[in-house]
């Protein structure tokens, strides 16, 4: 996704350019009507470039969604009375613990479905794990106990849910964006998979058979 994104944003750029030049020398020639068509495309060329390069960097930290993807493996452990740790293996083998507390462990994250036709430059449904927290079975639990919750995601200038709701005019370019959570309880030393299809988040047992 990134490299085709970001071909296509050079394409965009280099073409903007030539047409830049191009109607600096139709004014040292004084062809004015050449000069106001070349330079609208190459304005309209940076802009798309600079537009799709916008949007690849603020789909940094962002995976391409294929099917159902392996989100992170989850174990979890207990160390005390409605208190456990829950350590999460992400697919590039990096390795987080978070210690939460409440009965269950709650995950939710961000899903961004592109315009199919927006696909052919490169821009394919992804989504971003936002936050881990601890979930209590009971109402009244959740509102009296101690919360705990951590961010998933990463920090980045540019995000593009942001973008998408400050800027109505990438609606054209997203077919949906929306939020997904999942939780189960957290049993002690469990181990789970959090995975993520276009439908959302869901957790499985390591032994299920995923086709």
């Amino acid at each position: 996704m990134d490299s085709t994104l970001t071909v296509v944003a050079i394409g965009f750029g280099v073409l903007g350019l030539a047409f830049l030049w191009t109607a600096v020398a139709a004014v040292r020639r004084r062809r004015f009507l050449r000069f106001s068509l070349h330079s609208g495309v190459a304005l309209a060329c940076l802009a798309a470039g600079l537009l799709l390069l916008t949007i690849h960097l603020s789909l940094q930290g962002y995976q391409a969604l294929t099917r159902e993807d392996l989100a992170a493996t989850i174990r979890a452990e207990s160390t005390g009375p409605e208190e456990f740790l829950v350590t999460m293996r992400f697919p590039d083998g990096r390795l987080e613990t978070y210690a939460l507390g409440g009965n269950e462990i709650y995950v939710d994250a961000h899903i961004l479905k592109w315009k199919s036709w927006a696909n052919l430059i490169g821009l394919h449904t992804a989504y971003e794990l936002d936050r881990i927290s601890g979930r209590y079975h009971d109402i009244a639990d959740e509102r009296a106990k101690p919360r705990t919750i951590y961010a998933l995601s990463s920090d980045r200038l540019i995000d593009v849910f942001t973008l998408r709701r400050r800027y109505a005019w990438l609606a054209p370019l997203v077919d949906a964006e929306y939020g997904s959570a999942a939780f189960i309880p957290a049993r002690d030393q469990a181990t789970y998979e959090l995975r993520i299809s276009t439908t959302g988040l869901l957790f499985r047992s390591p032994a299920t058979d995923h086709k």
